[in-house]
């Protein structure tokens, strides 16, 4: 998208649905170098497919940018397109990693989505494509798994 078109900066609705939502992409100002962006959305919700309750996860999407960066505003509003989605945990953390990938085209991408229990058993998600390049430093998510009250 050019600049023109960006989101950011005017008047942007909550999109009805991650299908309609628009993820906008920026120039990477260095595209000659290796370097992770992380975005984390600690308060990710969407819906069980069956039940209609909502399901809640933290999201760690890391990723090696090549041309281009995700605009962060349109990212956050990908995001909470999925409080009205309903979708099985995988499909929703797979979905926004390959959502993503066919946008940016990074050099490496991973998403981990970290779910709180349903039915008594948390889910969590990994999924990455790409060679992450030698030297490269990609930080532990820094999410610890589920423990319960403990």
């Amino acid at each position: 998208m050019t600049d023109s078109t960006l989101q950011l900066g005017v008047n942007s609705p909550m999109p009805d649905s991650p299908e309609k939502a628009v993820l906008d992409r920026v120039p990477n100002p260095h595209s000659d170098t290796d370097y992770v962006a992380r975005f984390t959305c600690p308060e990710f919700t969407s819906l069980c497919p069956v039940t209609g309750q909502p399901d809640f996860a933290h999201l760690v999407i890391d990723y090696v940018p090549d041309r281009f960066l995700v605009e962060s505003k349109s990212l956050k509003l990908y995001l909470a397109s999925f409080r009205n989605h309903g979708a099985f945990h995988e499909d929703c953390t797979v979905a926004i990693g390959k959502r993503l990938v066919g946008l940016l085209e990074p050099r490496f991408l991973r998403i981990a989505g970290y779910w709180y229990p349903r039915g008594g058993i948390p889910i969590d998600v990994f999924w990455q494509t790409g060679t992450l390049a030698e030297g490269v430093w990609l930080p532990e998510t820094g999410v610890a798994p589920y423990r319960g009250r403990g």
